[in-house]
């Protein structure tokens, strides 16, 4: 009876703390609440088996989101920064094309493919910029919206990882048959890195095709914070009558045309488990010591990121691959503005001193970082695999921006033009802009959140991430010619 007694008790402690932070009385929008029918999913997957398919399937879908969402949001000016607020600034559907959807990039003769795929919570926005760099190279090029994204927040309450596998599939078969035997090459940023590998490793065990030519990661959610492990039971939760709120991580006001900002509890547990699962199919697969354990891989990535752990990308993925097929490049943080200021509360030197002071890693790797502590001038240092001779120095004609002291998770993707994220707000005054904005005043003014404006979200690096993804890729279709 004891035993029963102190179980309900703890229960209905741990219930009460669930409510209070789970919920936090934020009222859910229907953003937050509806569930689109029209959205794509696995057991679809029989009736909607083309690219064209699937872009008929988001025309139902965006179709469905205007009817359950944007006609029940108010508009006016007192909506102008609401995404879901027709006619204001922050509304996708008033320009063309309307990024949140997926988008093909044709080109004759081409020399191969390429497939975007997004992060969660992002859309195929965020790769748009790389995906046109590739087409003007003659790469015909697919960025596939992810299912529960680029619509409302409530899409990722409801998707799962088999979901977006089964989107994957439909794109890299697509591809296949636009380049008739010439290599498909896949870029994944964030959790989209995950899912290209998943592809990848079933393509390698003959359960899809083709084998992609290469993988371009970004910002790779390989390793996860342990606390997303949570977010299952949390969920859970949420059917509890009174207990709505604890379907959200985070619920926050919608201003951005092309990523949420609240972010659902269910996501947290996709990112977990495609995560989970994709690290322990690598591990196994490196101890058959097969010929490839996986495509030539090339990793861009800050040393500092919030999102997903950069330790995870070298102990879980690259230290299990073949050698001399695969780089890692590293972004490092201001050191000119750090040793200045001395602000700095956790430096990523550990790390970067580990991967640059090892002479048995069977990968390649380039830190771009500053060309010394007294100049915001940046260079490249190259090492080679199972080597710590990292004085192959490059001058990259590039400098740390003012005020800038690190890159972010989202920000490697995106150009300093970028009209929504970039580094200037354009000329154009009635276009939104969330980029570096450098508004300052009282706390609790503004509704967007202070750390969301403190984080950068635009890459200052970019043209050099840009160029050297590209010349990677041609260097991979040489090899195999």
């Amino acid at each position: 009876m004891k035993i029963k007694t102190t179980v309900a008790v703890n229960f209905t402690v741990l219930m009460m703390f669930a409510a209070l932070y789970g919920c936090g009385g934020v009222p859910l929008e229907p953003w937050h609440t509806e569930k689109l029918t029209e959205e794509f999913t696995q057991d679809k997957a029989d009736e909607v088996v083309s690219f064209a398919d699937y872009l008929k399937l988001e025309d139902r879908l965006f179709n469905e989101l205007d009817e359950k969402v944007y006609a029940q949001t108010e508009s006016g000016p007192g909506y102008v920064m609401d995404r879901y607020s027709t006619g204001s600034a922050a509304d996708p559907r008033q320009k063309a094309p309307n990024w949140n959807r997926s988008f093909e990039l044709k080109t004759e003769n081409p020399q191969g493919a390429v497939l975007l795929i997004h992060g969660m919570s992002d859309s195929p926005y965020a790769l748009r910029t790389l995906g046109k760099a590739l087409n003007k190279k003659n790469y015909w090029v697919v960025a596939m919206r992810m299912p529960g994204h680029g619509t409302a927040p409530s899409g990722l309450r409801y998707i799962d990882r088999h979901d977006m596998a089964a989107a994957v599939r439909i794109g890299m078969r697509h591809l296949a048959q636009k380049v008739d035997g010439k290599p498909v090459h896949m870029i994944g940023y964030s959790t989209g890195a995950p899912l290209a590998l998943e592809f990848s490793l079933d393509a390698l065990e003959g359960n899809s095709t083709p084998i992609p030519g290469s993988l371009i990661l970004i910002s790779p959610a390989i390793g996860v914070h342990p606390s997303a492990a949570m977010a299952g039971f949390k969920n859970w939760l949420a059917n509890i009558p009174g207990f709505g709120g604890m379907a959200f991580l985070q619920v926050q006001p919608e201003f951005d045309p092309y990523k949420y900002n609240s972010f659902a509890t269910n996501a947290g547990t996709v990112v977990h488990r495609v995560t989970r699962s994709v690290a322990s199919r690598i591990e196994e697969r490196a101890k058959t010591k097969p010929k490839v354990v996986l495509p030539p891989i090339l990793v861009f990535k800050s040393t500092v990121d919030s999102t997903v752990t950069t330790d995870a990308v070298v102990d879980r993925l690259l230290n299990y691959l073949n050698p001399n097929r695969h780089e890692l490049v590293l972004f490092d943080i201001n050191r000119y503005s750090i040793v200045k200021s001395r602000i700095l509360i956790d430096d990523p030197a550990p790390l970067t001193d580990r991967v640059m002071d090892a002479d048995n890693l069977p990968f390649s790797v380039t830190l771009v970082t500053n060309a010394n502590e007294k100049t915001t001038k940046v260079v490249s240092k190259h090492k080679l695999p199972f080597s710590a001779d990292a004085s192959k120095t490059k001058k990259l004609n590039m400098a740390w921006p003012p005020g800038v002291i690190s890159l972010s998770h989202v920000a490697l993707p995106i150009s300093p033009g970028d009209p929504l994220y970039g580094q200037r707000a354009p000329d154009n005054e009635n276009f939104l802009f969330l980029g570096q904005l450098g508004v300052q005043g009282e706390r609790g003014l503004l509704r967007i959140p202070a750390d969301w404006m403190y984080r950068l979200r635009y890459n200052p690096f970019y043209d050099y991430l840009e160029q050297h993804m590209l010349e990677w890729i041609k260097s991979i279709d040489n090899e195999n010619k």
